[in-house]
């Protein structure tokens, strides 16, 4: 039988309702905010609450009567002329009803610890509530003696769809684990779904921060017994890196880097091309004139000016016929700049626009990326993903060494691949779904990015109609609050690490509760809040340490 630990108290000031009721418990119980509880109510069923907040209170009516009672200020321990009665009492919000009975819980009914069935009946996390389990960690709940561990798992179709879709990961940088976490969430499903043919998934990753991602296929050696353990015992999980990894290196003429613009060091990257697991992209022009636009993805175009140079770049008009070269298409660009030429016949292009073109992709196309052809070990990222993305396979993509207008370049022409991939693509080993993991998205979905930026369209599409096109967002950032309303708004999961107490003042955050809100502000690495469709309250979720390979200082 679960331990009594107080009995519900309704007064005036604080009555019970559907939504919420309170509790008095002895002022040495241990508890805190997550925590469940449950109490027995009408017609043999038992109310589920959530605890929201925790007050300790004495029959002192005012600070002043306790300073009195201690001698006049005495502050020696445990001397005072009387002893205050004291007590807490406990907010808690009201998650599920067995039978679904939902009028208030009644004054004076017992309330109790729960045990671990108890605490996933509670959240929608039992067996009859969760048809298509996908681990999401685990949680912990009570304190000393009490404390348990209960294995969260949440519908997979809530999350990769039908039914839902994408996640936003959000936290501050370093303490939040905000890659760790997502990293966690992505081997799961590529655990659970390895052998399953009917609802087959396949990965693209973006490497944006040192070599965070360049070794994911290796094991973690210094993952500890204790995590190994959560993962087996606890979770159900194999403790092992991710499988079927291929990385993916912008190409760069310095034989330092193993012809290579990245963090990652030369000899790793020499190790993993000559075992055929790496490979240098590039992007010759003939297949990149129908994504100039991309080059262009943080520019500000509200007249439309480099709109119109670039569709006159694609029509093949003028003198933009039969170019196959960059350094022929940087020419050409370049005589389209001089006084007196007339381009566009009718609706002619103003030379200051063509100059404003010219000033705005010199630098990005500068980059070794943008090649005059494409050798043996190298390749056409977008041919990649259109040849050669199938089930369970993992693309991981540098681009943490670009400069940000390449960057978006590279992230743009891939999220259109997949785009066209699950289009148009004449396959029938498409994967039915394909997860696609950007962090730092601020970058391209930023409520600060230019509204014509082509990459934000795109995105915007992905996320509103990528759920049943079967391509899935796993979005990271620091701060959600900068992210585009639309972008985190059709994202199904919300999972939030440590933050700020400027960042919780903010709008996206008004319907947490604010001693959630205050919690958010001192979360540990390794612990989450989750929100999701399928549970019946927010959840605070621990992960253990990653599987795979971890490079000191990211």
């Amino acid at each position: 039988m679960e331990k009594v630990i107080g009995k519900v108290s309704a007064t005036e000031k604080s009555p019970s309702t559907i939504d919420n009721f309170y509790f008095w418990t002895d002022k040495k119980q241990i508890l805190s905010p997550f925590d469940i509880v449950k109490v027995e109510h009408e017609g043999q069923s038992v109310t589920y609450g959530v605890i929201e907040e925790i007050s300790h209170v004495t029959d002192a009516p005012s600070h002043f009567t306790s300073y009195i009672s201690s001698d006049f200020g005495d502050i020696t321990p445990n001397i005072g002329n009387m002893n205050r009665l004291g007590m807490n009492y406990v907010k808690c919000s009201v998650a599920h009803n067995t039978k679904g009975i939902y009028t208030p819980v009644l004054n004076d009914q017992q309330v109790s610890l729960c045990n671990p069935d108890d605490i996933k009946a509670a959240l929608g996390l039992s067996d009859e509530d969760v048809k298509n389990p996908l681990v999401c960690g685990y949680l912990q709940m009570y304190k000393g003696e009490e404390a348990i561990k209960v294995k969260v798992v949440l519908d997979s179709h809530f999350l990769i769809g039908p039914d839902g879709a994408h996640i936003n990961v959000s936290g501050i940088s370093g303490l939040a684990a905000k890659t760790s976490y997502s990293m966690f969430l992505l081997r799961a499903i590529q655990q659970k779904f390895r052998s399953d043919d009917n609802e087959s998934v396949a990965f693209v990753f973006f490497n944006v921060k040192g070599r965070d991602l360049m070794a994911i296929d290796e094991p973690n050696n210094e993952l500890p017994d204790e995590d190994k353990k959560i993962y087996t015992d606890k979770l159900g999980l194999n403790p092992t890196p991710f499988e079927h990894v291929s990385y993916y290196y912008p190409y760069g003429k310095d034989k330092l880097t193993a012809q290579t613009q990245s963090y990652a060091a030369p000899s790793d990257i020499k190790a993993q091309m000559s075992k055929g697991k790496a490979k240098a992209y590039k992007y010759t022009f003939d297949k990149c004139q129908d994504k100039l636009d991309l080059l262009l993805a943080n520019e500000d175009d509200s007249t439309g000016t480099m709109e119109s140079c670039v569709n006159y770049i694609i029509n093949h008009e003028g003198n933009f016929k039969n170019i196959d070269k960059w350094s022929t298409f940087k020419d050409v660009v370049d005589e389209c700049t001089k006084a007196g030429t007339n381009t566009g016949g009718k609706g002619e292009i103003l030379v200051t626009s063509w100059r404003k073109f010219k000033r705005c992709i010199a630098k990005a196309i500068n980059n070794d990326v943008f090649a005059k052809d494409i050798l043996d070990g190298e390749v056409d990222i977008c041919d990649e993903i259109s040849n050669k993305l199938r089930k369970n396979q993992v693309m991981v993509i540098d681009i943490a060494r670009l400069d940000e207008n390449t960057q978006s370049f590279v992230f743009g022409s891939v999220a259109r691949a997949i785009y066209d991939l699950k289009l148009g693509a004449e396959r029938d080993d498409i994967p039915h779904k394909v997860i696609l993991f950007v962090d730092e998205l601020n970058k391209y979905a930023s409520s600060d990015v230019p509204k014509n930026s082509p990459i934000l369209r795109q995105l915007l599409d992905i996320a509103e109609r990528g759920r049943s096109l079967g391509i899935i967002l796993f979005s990271v950032e620091q701060f959600r609050s900068a992210i585009h309303d639309r972008v985190k708004g059709n994202c199904a999961t919300a999972a939030y690490g440590r933050t700020n107490a400027i960042e919780v003042s903010k709008s996206d955050y008004r319907y947490i509760p604010k001693t959630y809100q205050n919690m958010m502000t001192r979360l540990s690495p390794g612990e989450y809040i989750i929100s999701n469709p399928a549970l019946r309250s927010l959840v605070n979720v621990r992960f253990p340490r990653p599987t795979y390979k971890q490079f000191p200082n990211g």
